[in-house]
């Protein structure tokens, strides 16, 4: 049987069709979130400066200490205090979100979170048919790890909030990098609809790469709460030491969850999925033992994989330290994600080795 003659061409270009209908309707998705910024109250959005400065005053109008000396009373004037969070973090309420607490804000928040369940289920309908054309896994190049790793990631998100969890701040965000993830997938990384390479038909396709690709869309996620920590803690350290940002920086930011909030919800996420990652890592050097005869290569796609285990396990040791919480062991999050990013795209793309199956 001829390769072409295993595939199914109808399938592969209605799988296509789907990946090009999901991001229509997760840029229909991301007008929406930008309705609910822009349109959500902006007068109850002064949650962050109001803290702050309620904690100066409170540290301004502190009472005095009295000590009792021979011969009179000396009073002496407490020093100023700065409050701050267990996690080493500004004691100050999470925003209102983006909807800024306005009915009218809240709706338009809906509408986007019901847009993106639709773009995830027509995506999800395209990398099943993708899978259908060829009977197989839809992970033998970089196309369809990329329509799969968005998918999962938008899945993450979802679950997120079907536990009820505050994350709608995450829409806007996540669905902009989703888009252009599959913008990067249907153009440079296009790869037509193909059988497996020889070294790949094992059913440790299923198990390595499912759990490569779910612990990505973890990581990815984290990441961007990460990102969003720094500037939120770089504001919030604005206001405290007396300067004005700008409108539109304490429009945005205002309305996110505190840097607290922030830090705690990053490390969580990566914290969770890192025992995930490991068990990647280790069903990887198993494959390699049946295709290859030899567990460990140090072939590209291994040695990154390593890497980028070391520096998230850097980051969560760090981060359980008391002398590296807040900035530091957020600097140390984004390293680690530049590390699974450079595994996931570089040495794929640019790098030749064992797992050269990139397909562009």
């Amino acid at each position: 049987m001829t390769l072409a003659a295993a595939t199914n061409e109808h399938l592969a270009s209605v799988s296509n069709t789907l990946i090009y209908s999901s991001m229509a309707v997760y840029t229909l998705a991301f007008f929406a979130y930008i309705a609910e910024w822009l349109f959500g109250s902006r007068s109850k959005v002064a949650r962050t400066a109001a803290a702050l400065t309620e904690q100066a005053g409170t540290a301004r109008k502190a009472p005095a200490v009295t000590v009792q000396q021979a011969g009179g009373t000396a009073v002496l004037e407490r020093p100023k205090v700065v409050v701050r969070a267990a996690s080493g973090q500004r004691d100050v309420p999470d925003g209102p979100g983006a909807h800024g607490g306005d009915v009218q804000g809240d709706l338009y928040g809906r509408i986007a979170v019901s847009l993106t369940a639709l773009a995830f289920l027509v995506e999800l309908a395209g990398v099943a048919t993708r899978a259908a054309s060829v009977q197989r896994a839809p992970w033998g190049n970089m196309y369809e790890f990329n329509i799969t790793f968005s998918t999962v990631a938008v899945a993450v998100y979802l679950a997120l909030l079907a536990l009820r969890k505050n994350v709608r701040w995450l829409g806007l965000f996540l669905i902009t990098t989703v888009l252009l993830d599959l913008g990067l997938a249907v153009t440079v990384l296009y790869t037509a609809s193909d059988q497996l390479v020889p070294a790949l038909h094992s059913y440790w396709l299923y198990i390595h790469v499912s759990t490569a690709i779910f612990c990505g869309a973890v990581f990815y996620v984290g990441a961007v709460a990460t990102i969003l920590y720094l500037f939120k803690d770089s504001y919030e350290n604005k206001l405290q030491t007396g300067g004005e940002p700008g409108a539109f920086a304490t429009s945005v930011l205002e309305r996110l969850p505190a840097s607290a909030s922030l830090d705690k919800f990053a490390y969580r996420v990566n914290a969770a999925v890192f025992p995930l990652w490991t068990f990647t890592i280790i069903a990887g050097a198993i494959w390699a033992g049946d295709a290859w005869g030899r567990y460990w290569n140090w072939d590209p796609k291994e040695t990154w994989s390593f890497i980028t285990w070391v520096a998230y396990a850097g980051y969560l040791h760090a981060r359980a330290t008391a002398g590296w919480k807040g900035r530091k062991a957020a600097y140390l999050a984004m390293i680690a994600f530049g590390c699974w990013l450079f595994n996931y795209y570089g040495v794929n793309i640019f790098v030749s080795g064992k797992h050269s199956y990139a397909g562009v």
